[in-house]
């Protein structure tokens, strides 16, 4: 129950008690004042009255809710642990304040050998929260819960424990779905998002701070709140803290909206504003996770801004900024193809307006690709219809190929498995070139590298591509030392590789 302070306690009695004896306490406060208001006309009806109960909620849904453990591999030669010249800086931590990663220091680590002799240890690498789709043991929760983990554990509300394995996650959505060998599980009763109103009453429960069980209760802030390219957000206030990633929000219907996911924060604790990825949105990805482990999205190869009131004005479209204007075009794209410039307005795809410069990734993302869909545009004061092709956006990580060339020889003796970096992520780490690690062991490992760093030189030679990469390696000399300018988060370090002996 939300606490008051006895400041506010006469005015709340009016609001929660209503009726006569609200009327009779404004009546003690102000008599001629309410006598008056009385005369002049009837009392408006009482809108809201007490405080739900949410415990019926919580017999319903709770035992859907589980608890999500995950461990992560590392050299017990220590490398991986800190980001080298940041002592004791753990990426955890970081990833606490970036999202809600949680250190569980204190569980016991096992140890066994690594691929180059040395001890690996398994050790807790964060605890988060997820609620059981299907009696089968499919369950929904958050991507960086499990992002990284080597195993993951899953402990169901009557402490039974399952080992769980990925189906499939989702960086860009933030949905991950796992699977335990169970059956007969209560599954969550899925709800319609679009039924939602901002002031509705709403629900979580998870296991902040480790704290299994959790239920904090809230209203509905705003929906289709924009913080992400591909996630219209629903935001609350519903008190959100690590560990909770990956359970659930809940309707007074006993319904799941939405996976609570992140939250606004200056210290990285709760601070009022708490988001929740929608329901239907984490539907459409499980979908696709479940059916083939990866989620397809459809692009058409633009660059967007906003349309603001005096673009709109003075291109002649009227008073009211929308649609998304075209700022770069990329060779050779769907979009190139299709006829789209550089200034083009695009106010409708597929049928549907563009609203907001955010509709539109939304809306590509979401076509399936190779569908041949009708684009609207607005060019020197006219629309125009265009047909357009979706192609598909490529994966993340494009593997390198695993030739007998000598940059290919050196660089898995360094340990060192490296990919190109997409648009998008250059795009965010504000880089124009750099690969990405996809893996890293034995002396990469020892250095301090690690999976998602990024590299922007290696051996004095800045690298813009894989191809880049391999050419510098290639010239190296593998018997000396290697130095590698590395790229984590906001910070960028020199590493030094050394050979194995």
């Amino acid at each position: 129950m939300p606490r008051f302070k006895p400041l506010h306690a006469a005015v709340l009695s009016v609001a929660f008690l209503g009726g006569a004896a609200g009327v009779a306490g404004w009546e003690h406060l102000s008599a001629p004042i309410a006598v008056a208001h009385a005369q002049a006309a009837a009392p408006n009806p009482v809108l809201v009255q007490g405080l739900p109960d949410f415990s019926p909620l919580v017999d319903a849904v709770g035992p859907s809710v589980v608890n999500i453990r995950t461990m992560e591999k590392v050299n017990s030669s220590g490398a991986a642990a800190d980001f080298p010249g940041f002592p004791g800086m753990d990426p955890d931590m970081l990833e606490f304040f970036r999202r809600f990663g949680l250190p569980v220091p204190n569980m016991p680590r096992q140890q066994r050998p690594g691929p180059d002799g040395d001890e690996e240890e398994d050790q807790p690498s964060g605890v988060g929260s997820g609620f059981i789709l299907s009696s089968d043991g499919f369950i929904m929760t958050n991507a960086h819960v499990v992002d990284g983990a080597s195993e993951v554990i899953v402990t169901l509300p009557d402490k039974r424990e399952f080992k769980a394995r990925i189906i499939g996650a989702d960086k860009r959505t933030d949905v991950a779905v796992v699977k335990i060998d169970a059956k007969g599980l209560p599954a969550v009763k899925i709800g319609d998002v679009n039924r939602l109103k901002v002031g509705e009453w709403v629900m979580a429960i998870g296991s902040p701070f480790g704290l299994e069980n959790t239920v904090t209760a809230g209203i509905v802030s705003a929906k289709q709140r924009d913080t992400g390219d591909y996630l219209p957000f629903i935001q609350t206030d519903v008190a959100i803290n690590p560990g909770n990633s990956g359970g659930p929000l809940i309707n007074m219907r006993g319904e799941v909206v939405g996976i609570n996911s992140q939250i606004y924060s200056r210290s990285g604790g709760f601070m009022g504003i708490s988001f929740a990825i929608p329901m239907d949105e984490a539907i459409r990805v499980s979908d696709q996770l479940r059916a083939t482990g990866k989620v397809s999205r459809g692009r058409i190869g633009v660059q967007i801004g906003p349309v603001n009131k005096e673009i709109a004005e003075s291109l002649g479209l009227g008073s009211k900024a929308s649609g998304a204007v075209v700022s770069a075009v990329e060779p050779d794209s769907p979009a190139a193809k299709a006829g789209i410039q550089p200034g083009d307005v695009i106010t409708q795809f597929n049928g549907t307006k563009i609203d907001k410069v955010s509709d539109l990734p939304r809306l590509v993302g979401n076509t399936k690709p190779g569908s041949k869909v009708a684009i609207s545009v607005f060019r020197r004061g006219k629309e125009q219809q265009l047909n357009i092709t979706v192609a598909d956006v490529p994966a993340d990580e494009t593997q390198v190929a695993q030739a007998d060339s000598g940059a290919a020889a050196n660089a898995k003796t360094l340990g060192l498995r490296v990919t190109e970096l997409t648009a998008a992520q250059k795009k965010a780490l504000g880089v124009s070139g750099g690969v990405r690690v996809a893996e890293a062991s034995g002396p990469a490992a020892r250095a301090g590298l690690r999976e998602g760093d990024v590299i922007l030189a290696i051996a004095n030679t800045e690298v813009a591509s894989v191809k880049d990469f391999e050419a510098a390696l290639s010239k190296a000399d593998q018997r000396k030392p290697v130095n590698v300018l590395v790229r984590r988060d906001e910070w960028a370090q020199y590493l030094l590789i050394r050979p194995q002996k």
